[in-house]
């Protein structure tokens, strides 16, 4: 037997491919209509079989829900042996999980706090609360019915810029009375910024130096390439925090309502008065709890913006509604976010040896709880893949940590649910209606300009969003 055929019999038997199509180095799957999985064979009962190197390919970024599908029918636990790890796709698995704080109790160690610092995302029981409850006041309820107007003109001066010829946010052409703009660098990638600036308590002049820590940093955390870089942003930030910090503790500031009164200290503020143990925090447990909100401050509602105009305007009935009717935004920012978040899932440490439909995990396994999969779950959502604000079967309401699954309708995952649901899930909500709310009162006859977008594999579609975000929305619309 040669060295290569050895090799791919060892990886076979390892990862359970067939030793014919075993190889060391990743392959190229074919690229299938949106919907249908390619064949990686069958067992000896006919049950298709899923090979891990899949989840690295182009075909499952743009098409992964058939995949998900044949997971969730044959392989509600996938043990995947190349990775060594295990993929949770089925909704009330899922569930049980986020809400199994002894079971399933920790983000595994290292998956951010490298780029981030000790945050909270990687604590759990009465750590993880306290920390949480550090600023978690300020993104929830009154605080951010408070903060509307200051959203409000924020969007309005960001959508200004379109219309003014020397800022270089969009193309005017007079002959049409037509502009043109990259959704991405004229609104959703800076807004969600400057509204968790304002909230944070930063000096409105080092705005730009926000846009850059949450840049690298976030690009730090999603690889190695990039961690230098992340490092680099979280230690100016710090320096950067370090000496509002020493202002705040003596002189702490205050985010203002309408009419210019106190509502709460800003959280820089608060977190610097803010005692546990005995002592203060310090100007690094401070600074990690920034960089995470700097870091989910933007990326959930970046995508949300983007992905809902995207698929909105691909369904022109479901548009006109959104514009005849400014209360179903709502439907259609929940309904975007399960058709497609931004945001795939979270990682789990188990406490325990667990068994779960026939899999034995044994404890400390590191456990992929698959947002993606769970919001595309046939057992409850019908048609999954369907694009669709009027759905009866998805809960559209006020976001709760506890989930709602009543009447036939159920909340979607985009933001988990339980202990661990996304702090940032009211801003994201507030951010993306209220911004995509305002836009649409300022623009009219608004087209995607198809020609300077990706296509699918046809040349012709649309490329699908698949997993994540759209990168850039080009749209062309007139001044309404």
């Amino acid at each position: 037997m040669s060295l290569t055929e050895n090799l791919k019999r060892i990886v076979g038997e390892a990862f359970e491919i067939d030793a014919d199509r075993a190889s060391t180095e990743q392959i190229e799957f074919p690229l299938m209509p949106l919907g249908t999985a390619c064949d990686m064979g069958r067992d000896e009962n006919g049950v298709p079989l899923i090979d891990p190197r899949i989840f690295g390919s182009r075909e499952f970024q743009r098409n992964p829900y058939p995949y998900y599908h044949i997971m969730q029918d044959h392989y509600p636990v996938f043990h995947d042996k190349l990775n060594n790890c295990y993929f949770v796709t089925r909704y009330a698995d899922i569930n049980d999980a986020y809400f199994d704080g002894l079971g399933f109790n920790t983000i595994p160690k290292g998956s951010s706090n490298h780029v981030l610092g000790n945050t909270q995302l990687e604590l759990s029981g009465i750590e993880h609360s306290r920390r949480r409850n550090l600023y978690g006041r300020h993104l929830v309820g009154s605080a951010l019915t408070k903060r509307f107007g200051a959203i409000c003109k924020m969007a309005n001066d960001m959508i200004d810029t379109w219309f003014d010829p020397t800022s270089g946010m969009s193309e005017y052409d007079p002959a049409t009375g037509k502009y043109v703009i990259e959704l991405g660098r004229a609104f959703a990638n800076e807004f969600p910024i400057r509204v968790v600036c304002q909230v944070l308590g930063f000096p409105d002049e080092s705005q730009d130096r926000f846009f850059y820590w949450y840049k690298n940093m976030m690009g730090g955390i999603g690889g190695r390439d990039f961690e230098q870089k992340g490092l680099m942003a979280r230690q100016d930030l710090e320096d950067f925090v370090e000496e509002i910090v020493e202002q705040r503790r003596t002189a702490p500031q205050y985010l203002l309502d309408d009419n210019g009164n106190q509502v709460a200290p800003d959280i820089i503020s608060e977190l610097c008065q803010t005692v546990i143990d005995g002592d203060y925090l310090s100007t690094e447990e401070i600074t990690s709890n920034i960089a995470l909100i700097v870091g989910g401050g933007g990326e959930t509602t970046r995508g949300a913006i983007l992905n809902m105009w995207y698929l909105l305007l691909q369904h022109p009935d479901q548009m006109a509604a959104v514009l005849a009717d400014d209360t179903l935004w709502d439907a259609a920012f929940h309904e975007t976010l399960r058709h497609s978040s931004s945001i795939g899932g979270q990682p789990r440490h188990n406490t325990f040896d667990v068994e779960m439909h026939g899999i034995k995990i044994p404890a400390g396994s590191l456990m992929h709880m698959v947002d993606w999969a769970a919001n595309h779950d046939p057992r409850v959502f019908s048609e999954p893949e369907k694009f669709d604000i009027f759905r009866n079967d998805l809960y559209t309401e006020k976001i709760v940590r506890a989930g709602y699954r009543k009447e036939g309708k159920c909340n979607h995952m985009a933001f988990g649910v339980g202990p661990h649901l996304c702090p940032g899930a009211w801003i994201s909500h507030q951010e993306a209606s209220i911004g995509s709310n305002i836009m649409s009162k300022r623009v009219k006859n608004v087209r995607i300009v198809e020609e300077r977008m990706p296509k699918d594999i046809d040349g012709v579609s649309l490329a699908p969003i698949g997993l994540g975000a759209i990168n850039e929305l080009w749209l062309e619309f007139e001044k309404a």
